[in-house]
């Protein structure tokens, strides 16, 4: 046998050896890859299905001091003010108060003339001597007749009449007196006076203008108004009224004075709600001793609220409104939705006081996801939660 022929079936071993390895490494390459892909699959889908539970943010209501407050329009009138109407008919002779004058009780600050009226008293009291003169005669008479009774010239059917007749005279002196005097009151009256201090806040008159007697016929002569204190309206809400009590502190704001604030104290309320409204009207006192602040402006007014519990409060966008009604999204111990129907007590802006609905352990979903529902499974997240890791928010790659 050759040397060539004896290598030969070596070299086929050594072949057939090498290619039983390379099948089996093949295999092995072949199966470690379906595996990881196997491995890779998984983990995807296990990410995706984490994925697809929304992530929400929640935060638990917060309880605010009891010393809220809440502001509201006012408006100021004069705490005594008095529309000055002419009693008497005539025309104005004179007139002394300009608007913003400031006068005294019983000052005079016009005169009228009434020429018709001082001829009626005239006229009263000439009738009234004439009916006393008649009253005169009528006395002597009957005491002249009473003398001749014992002489029995005189009845005393006479007598009877003498009496009723002195009875009758005496009683229209009476009434002329009480014409007289009544004419005499009206006369005084051609004097209009201040009915108290204050100041002349309208004048609606001039010399030579008819005036004509009694309210109901044009605008007022004068207006004066006692502005040392001043009487502030507010209509407040009906569900704020139970929180405001008599004796109440409040600060008032104008415009005319930005950087100032005047204290008020609430002083009494209408015990009534306005059916056009829903509120109820209430008076509050301020002093306006030196005479800055002006009646029939405007005011802003802030009222302290007295409640005997503190409000829970939530942000404005955890708030639900859908044909279900006002809602809040919270979370429960096991991550599920729960939604719960609330009552807004007041509205902040970006926070809303809620009357009931919530409890101050419960998890409230700050800013709810669309389509979300009773039961959902979510992960909370940031506040209230645990923060999603960096792993977490990336997709494995693969």
């Amino acid at each position: 046998m050759s040397p060539t022929e004896s290598r030969a079936p070596v070299s086929h071993r050594k072949l057939g050896i090498f290619g039983v390895v390379a099948l089996i490494a093949a295999g092995l390459v072949v199966g470690t890859g379906i595996r990881a892909r196997e491995e890779q699959g998984s983990k995807l889908k296990e990410w995706t299905d984490d994925q697809a539970v929304p992530s929400v943010a929640v935060t638990q209501p917060s309880a605010k001091a009891l010393d809220a407050t809440i502001d509201l329009p006012g408006r100021l009138e004069a705490y005594y003010r008095a529309p000055i109407f002419a009693r008497v008919s005539g025309y104005l002779k004179s007139w002394s108060a300009d608007i913003g004058a400031r006068v005294k009780a019983g000052q005079v600050i016009a005169e009228i003339e009434a020429p018709d009226l001082d001829q009626q008293l005239l006229q009263a009291r000439a009738d009234l001597a004439s009916q006393q003169a008649s009253a005169r005669l009528s006395e002597a008479t009957l005491n002249r007749r009473k003398t001749l009774v014992a002489s029995n010239f005189v009845s005393a059917q006479e007598i009877d009449e003498r009496t009723a007749d002195l009875s009758n005279k005496n009683a229209a002196v009476n009434s002329g007196k009480a014409n007289v005097e009544r004419l005499e009151a009206l006369a005084g009256y051609k004097k209009i006076t201040a009915p108290f201090d204050g100041v002349v806040t309208a004048r609606d008159t001039d010399v030579g203008a008819l005036i004509n007697a009694g309210g109901g016929s044009g605008p007022a002569m004068f207006v004066i108004s006692d502005i040392t204190k001043l009487r502030v309206y507010v209509n407040v809400p009906q569900n704020y009224v139970p929180a405001i009590k008599i004796g109440a502190k409040a600060t008032i704001t104008l415009p005319e004075y930005p950087n100032r604030t005047f204290p008020a104290t609430v002083e009494a309320s209408s015990q009534a709600v306005d059916v056009a409204s829903g509120t109820t009207r209430m008076q509050l006192g301020l002093d306006n001793s030196s005479g800055e602040l002006m009646p029939g402006g405007y005011a802003s007014v802030k009222l302290n609220l007295q409640r005997d519990a503190a409000p829970l409060s939530i942000p404005a966008s955890a708030l639900i409104f859908n044909g279900s009604g006002l809602r809040v999204a919270t979370v429960g111990a096991d991550d599920k939705v729960q939604f719960k129907t609330v009552t807004i007590a007041r509205d902040l802006g970006r926070e809303i006081e809620l009357a009931s609905g919530i409890a101050p352990g419960d998890r409230v979903i700050t800013a709810p996801p669309d389509g979300l529902s009773d039961g959902d499974l979510v992960r909370v997240v940031g506040a209230g939660g645990k923060p999603a890791t960096a792993s977490e928010k990336q997709a494995p790659k693969g």
